[in-house]
């Protein structure tokens, strides 16, 4: 804990601290029953604040909270978000997790070498991109997903997301962030049918103030990581 203590600044640790209590009043106020929905946002904003020091371990984290979010997503039938996050977040976190164990700045483990793409990888993203909107679109039509196109949308924000932190872009933080604002829209769609959803829509929340941090962070790590080549 004394270690964690110097890891971590104070603004990381007052962020984590603000979105977790944020996280818990929400769950007492409109759930007070789906603990996996508490113990998945808590995973969640946790994996956050590694993910915007370009930690690991913050790829271990977002791993479980693929696998509880889509249990999660199935029980409101958004199947998007299920298939999404169990076929795509989650296969890509782990690809992520050990490209960022090999990829170390200096040799530290707790820290990954912050990372360019060429113009022509962000055309290739832009085209894989395109072709997997698509066929989720058609998929996702199939099985009668609630809210249909923000549904979409959320597959072409999670896989442009994915592919960045893959291959180590500041800019994967940008990509959740919108994510993060289809989501907020999606769960709030959710909790006019049930007010429990409400404390999801907030648990995105916490994560879009998380995830724009972290881009920061990463903006800041990529300038002291050049500096010092």
């Amino acid at each position: 804990m004394h270690g964690l203590k110097y890891y971590f600044s104070r603004t990381d640790l007052t962020l984590w601290f603000s979105s977790s209590l944020i996280i818990i009043i929400s769950f007492c106020i409109f759930d007070r029953e789906s603990f996996m929905t508490l113990a998945a946002s808590l995973i969640g904003v946790t994996s956050l604040i590694f993910n915007a020091k370009g930690n690991p371990f913050g790829q271990v984290l977002m791993i479980v909270f693929s696998l509880l979010y889509g249990i999660i997503s199935y029980s409101f039938s958004y199947y998007g978000e299920m298939i999404t996050y169990l076929g795509m977040t989650m296969p890509m976190a782990a690809f992520a997790l050990v490209s960022w164990l090999r990829n170390p700045y200096n040799g530290k483990k707790s820290e990954v070498k912050v990372n360019s793409l060429s113009k022509n990888e962000y055309v290739l993203m832009i085209i894989l991109t395109i072709i997997v909107t698509l066929l989720f679109y058609f998929i996702l039509k199939h099985f009668n997903t609630s809210n249909l196109i923000p549904s979409t949308l959320s597959v072409t924000t999670s896989f442009i997301a994915v592919y960045l932190t893959f291959r180590r872009s500041p800019y994967f933080a940008v990509a959740y962030a919108a994510n993060d604002i289809v989501l907020i829209i999606l769960w709030t769609l959710a909790s006019f049918h049930s007010s429990e959803y409400i404390s999801v829509a907030v648990c995105f929340a916490a994560f879009l103030a998380n995830d724009i941090y972290g881009f920061i962070s990463w903006q800041k790590m990529k300038i002291r990581q050049s500096q010092k080549i």
